[in-house]
């Protein structure tokens, strides 16, 4: 089973930092691990999906980009 990883920010030291947890987490206030507040916000993350083989629809130039970008399909 995967976990996620939500990423936060510290609002008042500036610090990012990961938590690995449920939905749950990510809309609780986490502990700073550089000044130890608690005035955090999770931050929009986005994901990267690495070591695939490409399919069909990627290697006839349906990538995400539309086939527009450099991408070696």
């Amino acid at each position: 089973m995967a976990v996620p990883i939500y990423e936060f920010s510290c609002l008042t030291c500036r610090h990012t930092f990961e938590v690995f947890g449920g939905y749950a987490s990510r809309d609780a206030r986490q502990i700073c691990p550089e000044c130890e507040g608690t005035n955090t916000k999770a931050m929009f993350s986005t994901f990267a999906v690495t070591g695939g083989k490409a399919s069909s629809a990627s290697t006839a130039g349906g990538c995400a980009c539309g086939g527009s970008c450099s991408c070696s399909n």
